[in-house]
Formats: structure tokens, sequence, C-alpha cells
């Protein structure tokens, strides 16, 4: 479980592939709890202080996304867990998320199958993957 110390000014930072429809779909109908902090999208393909960090620790952004949350750094299925855990409980949406999420061995079995739906898309769109680890220019 994410740490209760964080307060509602606190930012959460979900990092995700900005050309993936998929990806940009699910964090533009996400919503977190208030009570956990703002939630904010960051584009993997744009330079950012936490895209160095990412990199500077060796994750791989095309194989999973990255949740920055109180400082932690949570990486695929389980950034994908915890959001579950933090969602707003409000719209559809969001319950759904919740409901099949939360259970980490749900989420490790799915992010895998969700991953792939991620890079059939880029394929037929024409989209090169991120490549943040071996790109300098990616950071």
């Amino acid at each position: 479980m994410p740490n209760s110390t964080l307060s509602a000014d606190d930012d959460i930072l979900l990092v995700y592939d900005g050309q993936c429809p998929l990806c940009t779909r699910y964090c533009a109908n996400l919503q977190v709890a208030a009570t956990h902090g703002r939630l904010r999208h960051v584009d993997a393909r744009q330079p950012s202080a936490v895209k160095r960090e990412i990199n500077a620790r060796g994750l791989d952004l095309d194989e999973g996304m990255v949740l920055k949350l109180g400082g932690n750094l949570y990486y695929g299925a389980d950034a994908l867990q915890v959001l579950a855990l933090i969602s707003s409980k409000s719209g559809f949406f969001n319950r759904l998320n919740a409901w099949i999420f939360k259970s980490k061995r749900v989420s490790r079995w799915l992010y895998p199958l969700l991953r792939w739906g991620r890079n059939l898309l880029l394929s037929l769109r024409g989209k090169s993957k991120i490549n943040n680890l071996n790109d300098s220019r990616n950071t």
C-alpha cells in the first residue's frame, strides 16, 4: 500500500507513452482520490526530471509505465496496482480499474497483455518505441 503520509498537495507523476492511444485514454480517464494528491501525466517521449530518474534506475519505458508517488517509483504491473489502490471510486471506469487491478497477481498477469496491445498499436500506427535507455537525446 502506498505511503499514507502523503498529503493532497503532493504531486503523483504517471509516466506513460503519449503516442499510445490506449495509454493516453487510460491516463485521461484515471482519477486518484483527492486525499492522495494531484495526478500529473508525463509523456515518456518528452525530456523531464522524472525521466532522468527513471533512466538512472535502468527502467525501460518500453516495458512498463512508471508511477512516482511519495518519492517511490512503481514500475509496470506494480504501477497499475498502486494506481488501482489510490484511484477515486467515482465513475464506472475508476471503479472497474480499482476492482480489476487491486490484486497484485491479476495486475502481473494482465500487464504483459496490455503491453503487447500497446506494442501492436504502435506498430500499426508506424510509431517507434521510446528507447529511453539507449537514446541519450531521450532524457
